[in-house]
């Protein structure tokens, strides 16, 4: 009788397994602790635009509320707070392109209202942030 010998040959299977784990672990793992940006501090749909412009992370952003509430980079504020942080903020040499983030529902001249606030401050250039329409 004739003795064979076992030997453990592993399949292409039985190595795949083990790394779509580890690769489903980590997607979990980055979809639960990744965070790109903080979010804005009300909810604000902008209205729809056809124009395509990308915007850059290093300017000023002002949120219109709805309600005609404001923030400043993710901060709430108010009319005569938005003014001078801004003349601070414009004073040191920053930015001088301020993003206006509207939602559609806002009334335009609340609109009209906070872009004088921010011409009376000193923002030379201003940029009205839509999204795109769908085609």
């Amino acid at each position: 009788m004739a003795l064979r010998r076992f030997t453990s040959r592993r399949s292409d299977d039985d190595r795949i397994l083990p790394l779509i784990n580890v690769v489903f672990l980590l997607l979990i793992f980055f979809m639960l602790a990744g965070r790109l940006s903080a979010g804005d501090p009300f909810r604000v749909d902008p209205p729809a635009s056809v124009s395509v412009h990308p915007a850059e992370q290093r300017d000023l952003v002002v949120l219109v509320g709805a309600d005609g509430q404001l923030a400043l980079d993710g901060e709430i504020v108010d009319e005569a707070a938005l003014s001078a942080r801004l003349k601070q903020r414009l004073g040191d040499g920053g930015e001088n392109l301020v993003r206006v983030k509207a939602d559609a529902a806002a009334e335009a001249l609340a609109v009209v209202e906070v872009m004088e606030v921010l011409r009376d401050a000193g923002v030379e250039r201003l940029r009205l942030l839509t999204v795109t329409e769908p085609n």
